[in-house]
């Protein structure tokens, strides 16, 4: 059973409330749950998408343009991107850039930025959650359409836009 911390809107924990995963529905409206996003950018300019696992429920084969998932209970929006990011790709950040936030139906979308040297073939797969990955330039990243790649709304952050 994954639990989480509950938020207000203001990003503020909320004391002595705990959400469960799978329990989305009965999140009281103005209750959020964090989610990381964490878009990966080499240090070349290049950008990690990774490919979803088809078996997940939500988006599954199609490319996401960030690594993430939900902060557990007593993790930061940046521990939890910390761990997310090394879960799903191997790569073990010394620091993310927190690049902006935003509230979802039931979770605050908590958006860093990951810059790494990291050896481009090192990437490790997470069962269950991806099944592939590939390395991108700005220009593919920009080409891709909301049918083709989750976290779209990232590439607002490609090239300082």
């Amino acid at each position: 059973m994954e639990l989480w911390d509950a938020y207000n809107s203001n990003l503020e924990k909320i004391e002595g409330l705990t959400l469960v995963r799978g329990e989305e529905e009965k999140i009281p409206a103005g209750v959020y749950h964090l989610v990381c996003e964490i878009l990966v950018r080499h240090v070349d300019g290049t950008y990690l998408l990774m490919k979803r696992d088809p078996t997940k429920t939500l988006y599954p084969n199609m490319w996401e343009a960030t690594a993430g998932g939900s902060a557990l209970k007593g993790e930061s929006a940046l521990e939890g991107a910390m761990r997310e990011l090394r879960e799903e790709t191997g790569i073990v950040a010394e620091s993310l850039e927190k690049l902006d936030w935003s509230l979802g139906k039931t979770c605050i979308h908590c958006r860093f930025l990951c810059v790494t040297d990291c050896a481009k073939d090192s990437i490790k797969l997470q069962e269950g959650e991806t099944c592939d990955y590939r390395w991108v330039t700005a220009q593919e990243l920009f080409a891709m359409t909301e049918d083709e790649l989750v976290g779209w709304q990232m590439k607002k952050f490609v090239g300082g836009e």
